[in-house]
């Protein structure tokens, strides 16, 4: 349970109400009690702003006079990123002290570097020539495979495995002969990646995570693939081999990228679609076919299957218009 003040005085802003008010939970606006500390992030929750019961509001100073006339709040800039760094320091204050750094069930090969600061959760393996960076921590059962780094301040949730081997294989008289993956993973700092998501190691150069990189659960991210900083990704992404993702990008759940394209920074993937070419301007992007009743549905890709077809068809009618006796030239 923490106070007012406390909050105000680590994380800023103009504290309407007594500093003295205790707070026993987070929670969203409509199920907040009379104990709770909630926040608005956009304007159209404002009507629950007059009914909430929580202790205090955070809101932006668009809703200063009328959260201030309901009860206590604090006003900032940015409520939202406000509330994101109370749920980190709410956390620190209720987090239990780790007495062991290195889980006694984990396995850290003699020839790994672990940072002093570094926390090895239980089942976790840690190969050969693999580094874990200052103040990272790998939850349980996560794999860090040969040579492969995770740099300052990281977060690996249960499951994650990073460098196991690429998807690499070459056709020979109708078999498969492995191509050895010969590259490594590279994580840079404050990265985040959710359970179970899976890393490839690179064919012959690194797979790279760059600075800022949040992935959500059950990703999957192909060998030679590099994100650029602070991209995030939504559950359930596949990223195939070579692909090279920009900064600040965001994918949406269940999207697919294909392997060797690149998109560029600033470029945003819709949920579930599927990317085949190379982006090279930054904005949103949507590869979807929209969901319908299924009889309709299923009219629609009857029609666009003959798409090519009808757009030759009209084609040609154009070009027999223009052809026609008395049609106007165009100037």
């Amino acid at each position: 349970m923490l106070q007012l003040g406390d909050i105000v005085k680590a994380l800023g802003g103009n504290l309407h109400g007594s500093p003295q008010t205790f707070i026993q939970n987070l929670a969203p606006l409509e199920h907040a009690g009379p104990q709770d500390l909630s926040f608005l992030s956009h304007p159209k929750y404002q009507s629950q702003l007059l009914q909430t019961q929580a202790a205090c509001v955070i809101v932006s100073r668009q809703f200063e006079e009328v959260a201030s006339a309901r009860g206590a709040c604090i006003v900032v800039d940015d409520p939202y990123l406000y509330f994101a760094r109370l749920t980190q320091y709410w956390k620190k204050q209720s987090a239990p002290l780790v007495l062991a750094k290195i889980h006694p069930s984990a396995v850290v090969h003699p020839e790994a570097f672990v940072a002093d600061t570094a926390v090895i959760g239980p089942l976790c393996v840690v190969e050969r020539g693999a580094k874990v960076g200052e103040y990272s921590q790998l939850k349980s059962r996560v794999t860090l495979g040969e040579f492969c780094e995770v740099g300052q301040r990281c977060i690996v949730h249960s499951g994650v495995v990073i460098g196991a081997d690429g998807f690499g294989f070459a056709p020979n008289q109708g078999a498969w002969e492995k191509i050895e993956q010969l590259g490594a993973v590279k994580i840079g700092n404050d990265v985040e990646i959710g359970a179970n998501t899976c890393i490839d190691r690179g064919a012959l150069q690194n797979t790279v995570i760059e600075d800022g990189v949040k992935l959500d659960n059950l990703i999957q991210i192909g060998h030679n693939v590099h994100i650029g900083k602070h991209t995030a990704m939504a559950g359930c992404v596949g990223v195939a081999g070579s692909a090279r993702i920009g900064a600040h990008c965001t994918v949406g759940g269940g999207a697919v990228i294909l392997g060797h394209l690149s998109l560029a920074d600033g470029v945003h993937i819709s949920a579930a679609s599927v990317v085949t070419r190379s982006i090279s301007k930054p904005g949103s992007y949507t590869g979807l076919f929209p969901i319908d009743e299924n009889a309709d549905w299923e009219k629609n890709a009857a029609s666009l299957k003959q798409l090519h077809q009808i757009r030759h068809r009209l084609k040609s009618v154009e070009a027999h218009i223009q052809q026609s006796p008395g049609q106007e030239k165009k100037s």
